[in-house]
């Protein structure tokens, strides 16, 4: 059945899921589990951690989520953004609690058939028993993305409540932030996160890319060449957002050509070419502003071209090549940014390190000032 609409099957950078969530099913079949034991009315597992460079779907694996949990009467599912929740406060009013605290004019209240103690003057309410008797209600599901930028003391108080929460009633918290979240949720005083399940969302395989283009257009009725589907796979990098740009690239040409053909050939794609390079090169462009603007350009070059000898590195190459830059913060801070931003990742279980996009790196070590030509602070 043709799901064409005037936007078409891909819409890259809209953090909605994509037509098909290609090479993502662990983690669909993690959530699905979970979703089982809340609607049971039992405590999930474990909380949920995605981290990964930004580009790779994380958002839109929380949008599926939110979807897939409320595709049940029996969940209910909120969504919250660190940023969105600057104080206690906000935090409260996007739990859509405020309600409660706000009737509130003794010490004590019954919700949901749970007592909540206010504990007046003693600070913020006991945020975990009012979680516990939502969930207990209904079994609530809260995704938090970007949870890098939650402020500190914020996070302390959600996470610590969700933990309690969690271990009481049929109640999930979900955190989707970038590769250091880990740290920055220890900076926080959470210790929860080293039981929960961690799930390192990067770039996709090959055999995952080609679906993340192929099924949409078939669903459209479009068919794609071997050949042509081979060019778009290898130049996404298996990089998600790439993928969709792709997509979207040569979905455009085959419904907006005049014979109104139905096939992507290797001839659509050449001429789809254009268009995924200006748009992935504007999306390099603001990463190079970025690195720059951080003084991080001589480092991040250094590291570039340490990778070009292999696809990982190790601790001490990643820092050797940042020691020898020439320019820029220290190496520790340098290593900590470029995580943070994504440039590089631990993607594995081991002390190394991999490039968030290949093709960024080439990028940066093409048009990134050599040390010692411009290229210390700020390039």
């Amino acid at each position: 059945m043709s799901v064409s609409t005037e936007l078409g099957p891909f819409q890259p950078g809209t953090g909605r899921p994509p037509p098909y969530l290609a090479g993502r099913e662990e983690e669909q079949s993690l959530f699905r589990s979970h979703f089982e034991a809340l609607r049971r009315g039992r405590s999930a597992p474990a909380e949920i951690l995605l981290h990964g460079p930004r580009g790779n779907g994380k958002t839109a694996l929380l949008a599926w989520a939110e979807r897939e949990a409320e595709s049940d009467d029996g969940l209910e599912a909120r969504w919250l953004t660190g940023s969105g929740v600057p104080a206690p406060e906000a935090l409260v009013q996007r739990l859509r609690l405020s309600s409660l605290f706000d009737r509130l004019s003794a010490d004590s209240i019954s919700f949901g058939g749970v007592g909540v103690s206010l504990r007046r003057g003693e600070g913020y309410p006991p945020l975990e028993e009012a979680l516990e008797a939502r969930a207990k209600a209904r079994p609530l599901l809260v995704l938090l993305d970007e949870a890098h930028t939650l402020e500190p003391k914020v996070g302390q108080w959600l996470l610590n409540a969700a933990q309690i929460a969690g271990r009481r009633a049929p109640f999930l918290l979900v955190l989707a932030g970038t590769p250091d979240l880990r740290a920055r949720l220890s900076e926080m005083g959470a210790s929860f996160w080293n039981r929960a399940k961690k799930l390192r969302v990067g770039r996709l395989d090959g055999t995952a890319a080609a679906e993340a283009i192929r099924r949409p257009l078939a669903d459209d009725g479009i068919t794609i060449e071997a050949e042509a589907l081979e060019r778009m796979v290898r130049e996404s990098h298996g990089y998600p957002f790439f993928v969709q740009l792709w997509g979207q690239a040569v979905w455009r040409r085959v419904r907006g050509s005049a014979a109104g053909a139905g096939t992507v050939t290797t001839a659509v794609v050449e001429d789809a070419v254009g268009e995924f390079e200006a748009e992935r090169n504007d999306y390099y462009i603001d990463r190079y502003r970025e690195l720059k603007k951080r003084e991080l350009l001589p480092a991040a070059r250094a590291v570039a071209a340490a990778f070009r000898d292999g696809s990982r590195l190790g601790d001490a190459a990643f820092e050797r090549a940042i020691a020898g830059s020439g320019g820029g913060p220290g190496v520790s801070e340098a290593a900590e940014a470029l995580e943070h931003l994504g440039f590089v990742w631990q993607a594995g279980g081991t002390p190394s390190w991999e490039p968030g996009i290949p093709s960024l790196m080439d990028y940066i070590v093409e048009h990134a000032p050599p040390a010692g030509e411009g290229g210390g602070a700020g390039g």
